[in-house]
Order: C-alpha cells, then sequence, then structure tokens
C-alpha cells in the first residue's frame, strides 16, 4: 500500500465525512462532501473517496445510500487530527485566561513636572483597565498599575509619547531606578532615578534635557517601571 501522503484534499474529506456523522448519526452524500471541501463535480469526489478506499481508509457500499464507513485507519487519523485541534484550543484558552487587567491610572510626564493636583494619578475612570499576559510578568500582580506616557524625555530608554508603562507600587528607589515620582507641589514626572550627595537627580533619558535637582522630602516615589507597552497606531 502506498506510503505517500494524503492529499489535502482527501484530509478534508476525512474530516468532513468524521464531522457530518457525529452531527448527523450517518455519512454525508457524495454531493454535500463536494459542497463542503469545494469539489463541484462529483467524479472527482468520486476519485477521492476511490483513493481513500483503495488505501484503506474507508468502506464503501455501492448498494447502500449513504455507504461510506471509516476503517480504524481513518479513526485512527481523524483522532490525531481532532486531538491536534483540541490541544490548541486548550493552549488558546490557557492563553487568554493568562490575562491579567492592570488599572490605568492615568498620564505621566516624561518631561517637565506638570501640576496634577494630587499624587494618585487617579484621573481615569476605574473601569479602564490595560489587559497583559500573566507570563510577562514576574511576581505578585495586585500591586501593579498602568500610566499612559506624554512627553518625549525618556526617549533614549525607548520610552516614547504614547507609551503605556506598567509600574509596580514603590515608595523607594536604589539609582538607576525608572521611576514615577509626585514632587512637592503637586507635580508629577517619570525619571530614572539617583542619589546625588545631599538631593535627589531625575534623570532623564534624552540628551537634550537637564536633570531636575530636588531635595529627598520633597520627593515621593510611587512606582518603579516593569514593563513598556510600545504605542503603534
Amino acid at each position: 500500500m502506498s506510503k505517500k501522503p494524503l492529499s489535502k484534499r482527501q484530509q478534508s474529506i476525512l474530516t468532513f465525512i468524521y464531522e457530518y456523522r457525529e452531527e448527523h448519526d450517518r455519512p454525508p452524500t457524495i454531493r454535500e462532501i463536494g459542497r463542503a471541501v469545494g469539489i463541484s463535480s462529483t467524479s472527482v469526489v468520486n476519485y477521492n473517496l476511490t483513493r481513500l478506499e483503495e488505501r484503506g481508509y474507508l468502506n464503501r457500499d455501492a448498494e447502500v445510500s449513504r455507504g461510506i464507513s471509516f476503517t480504524d485507519k481513518a479513526n485512527e487519523f481523524v483522532g490525531a487530527v481532532v486531538e491536534k485541534v483540541n490541544d490548541v484550543a486548550t493552549a488558546v484558552v490557557e492563553s487568554v485566561g493568562g490575562l491579567i487587567k492592570i488599572p490605568l491610572m492615568g498620564d505621566i510626564v516624561a518631561g517637565e513636572p506638570i501640576e496634577v493636583g494630587s499624587g494618585d494619578f487617579a484621573v481615569y475612570d476605574e473601569d479602564d483597565a490595560i489587559e497583559v499576559s500573566s507570563a510577562m510578568l514576574k511576581g505578585r500582580v495586585d500591586d501593579l498599575f498602568a500610566l499612559r506616557v506624554s512627553g518625549e524625555s525618556m526617549i533614549d530608554a525607548m520610552v516614547n509619547d504614547g507609551d503605556i508603562v506598567i509600574m509596580r507600587k514603590a515608595e523607594t528607589a536604589a539609582n538607576g531606578d525608572m521611576v514615577a515620582v509626585w514632587l512637592a507641589g503637586d507635580t508629577t514626572t517619570l525619571k530614572y532615578f539617583y542619589y546625588d550627595g545631599d538631593r535627589i537627580r531625575l534623570q532623564p533619558a534624552n540628551p537634550t534635557m537637564d536633570p531636575i535637582y530636588v531635595e529627598p522630602e520633597d520627593v515621593q516615589v510611587q512606582g518603579k517601571v516593569m514593563m513598556v507597552l510600545r504605542q503603534t497606531a
């Protein structure tokens, strides 16, 4: 018996016959097979059914209407196809199930600080959220929030105007951390954080912009950047 793989058309015919039998509890007619797999000629359908019979996938009874039955070989083939489809479907469901919603708390300026009136960024509706795969994040996720970046002071850090930064709530920072900070005077900014002598230096990642120097008591760290979601539109 030929070892040549089944053609795509023959695979489609077997799969359709299986699915039709599962739904209707009987085999399809030749015309129904043709319509399902895009064959207008019944003789072409017959040709492919004959090839499948010759190769041990089907038994056909010319004296019986809808006289098509599967052999063990066909059941094994279709079972493998169905199992593969189910595995893909399961993977998709698990991937979707792994999405987490992170609250979008508002805008953060990556440039000169601007007045916002409070230090919690809460200017968006509570229903606003960013969906992210849990596989992309490490550690706990209940302390995450998102901010939309406005400005270009962090462009050399690949943070552009309109991007979303995923933040982890934090009240302290180490040298080199990219942080969202609330400054005295109700202003916010996104910068690299450094201890610089007795002061805090908030360093932009843009060579055209100068750092901001502030007293430690005038800086409140609100979160560290964990991930940047690129705005492509």
